[in-house]
Order: C-alpha cells, then structure tokens, then sequence
C-alpha cells in the first residue's frame, strides 16, 4: 500500500469563515520505509491576515509567505502527488476540510474518492481515555521529537510516519491490511451550492443597473404601436390574454 503522510497549518480553525492554509507538507511511505525523496512541501500566501496567536504555534507569518503561491497555483502539482495514495492524516476532518474547501474554491477536482486513514481515530482505539495528539504519541512510541520547535507540515509528517509505524506494528510488515480506511467524504462534506451561490450573487451585483429612463415621447410611440397591433390582430395579443 503507497501510504502518504500529510499536515497542514493554517490560519486558524475553521475554512467555513474564511480561514485558509499556509503550509502543507507531505512524506510518502512504501513498503513501511520513509522515502525522503518523495516529498511534497509548500508555503502558501493565504490572502489574508495570519493572525498573531496563530503564528506563534506554527511559526509563519505574513511576512514569510507574502511571495508564497496560493494554493490554486499548486494544487494540481499537489493532486499528482497523492494520486493513487491512501492519506494517513492525525485528525482527519481538520485538514481535509481545509483541503477540500480550498479545492472546491478554485474549482479544481474533489478527492471525496481518496481513502484516509485517521491516526487520531486509530490512538484512540488502542489508547482510550489517553491523550492523543502528536506530542505524546511520540513520547509513548519513544520517537525523538527534541529538534521541533515548532509545528511544521513536513516535520509533522514525518513524525506522523514514525508514529503510525509504531501503532501498526513497526518496521516489519504486519498490521498493514488490517487498517480501516475510508473515503475522505467520510470525514467531510463539502457543499458544492456554496461556490454556486456565491457566483451568483457575485453576477447580480455586476447586472444591477439604474432603472431605464424612457422620453414621453417614445413612451406615447410605444403605446400607439401597441393599439395598432391590437386593432389588426382582432384582440388576438398574447401578452393582453395573459393579463
């Protein structure tokens, strides 16, 4: 199974209002063996303010992604990536909310079909009433973590390799095929009338127009061509029937 590790950071919690992400990193396992040289680690400009608290969790501030792609600049390179993968991601519906509401932005193809495997779903399992965030899944499966100042998608990623190494048995192949994956719609719904809508107010503002000023002229005009068409019509017009 070709295996992709993922995180993300972002510019708070919730992309329904307006968060987005400045950070995605990616790490792909095969064969139960990290491969470093196939990554995939991007800055992102957000195109909005990183708020203060925000950055000093993870460290990135507007400053250092000002020159940053947006993700629509790279979210077909990032959709080659995980091709064909299964994503091993810790709290799932967190980072694949903001993924899939970023995609769904720019319009670019769903991966609602790509299976998910959820580490924070899993610890929970094996280590009930536990805590169970990265930090001290690292402490129970012994994985040194001392360099990590703070967060970081691609060094999340690789902590998150070892750690689902460890809750699945290892180096050695074993647990592997008895990981329950899902697909990502599973873990999140996006509505694709939310675009749609905002398209379309979008449009209605752009068509408001000031109310047509017709002359007195014309007006009486009009109302002469009318009679006519009446008169030798027999009473026959449509628009007359309907009122």
């Amino acid at each position: 199974m070709r295996l992709i590790m993922l995180d993300t950071e972002t510019t708070g919690l919730s992309p329904q209002n307006g968060d987005r992400m400045v950070e995605i990193g990616a790490i792909e396992v095969s064969q139960r063996k990290l491969l470093s040289d196939r990554t995939f680690h991007q800055y992102l400009n957000p195109e909005r303010h990183i708020p203060e608290e925000v950055v000093r969790i993870h460290g990135i501030n507007n400053e250092k992604v000002k020159d940053a792609p947006t993700f629509e600049m790279i979210a077909d390179e990032f959709l080659d990536f995980i091709h064909g993968a299964t994503l091993v991601i810790h709290n799932a519906p967190f980072d694949l909310g903001f993924i899939m509401n970023e995609l769904n932005l720019f319009g670019k193809p769903g991966i609602e079909h790509v299976q998910v495997i959820d580490t924070l779903e899993l610890a929970r399992k094996q280590h009930p009433q536990q805590r169970n965030n990265l930090n001290a899944l690292c402490d129970r499966y012994g994985i040194e973590r001392g360099h990590r100042e703070l967060h970081g998608a691609l060094l999340d990623s690789e902590l998150l390799a070892e750690v689902y190494l460890g809750m699945t048995g290892g180096r050695q192949f074993s647990l592997d095929m008895e990981i329950q994956t899902k697909p990502a719609s599973a873990f999140v719904q996006v509505s694709k009338t939310v675009r749609s809508r905002d398209e379309k107010a979008e449009t209605a503002t752009m068509m408001r127009r000031d109310p047509l000023y017709v002359p007195e002229n014309d007006h009486a005009a009009h109302e002469a061509l009318l009679k006519r068409i009446h008169q030798e019509s027999n009473g026959q017009l449509i628009w007359k029937m309907a009122e």
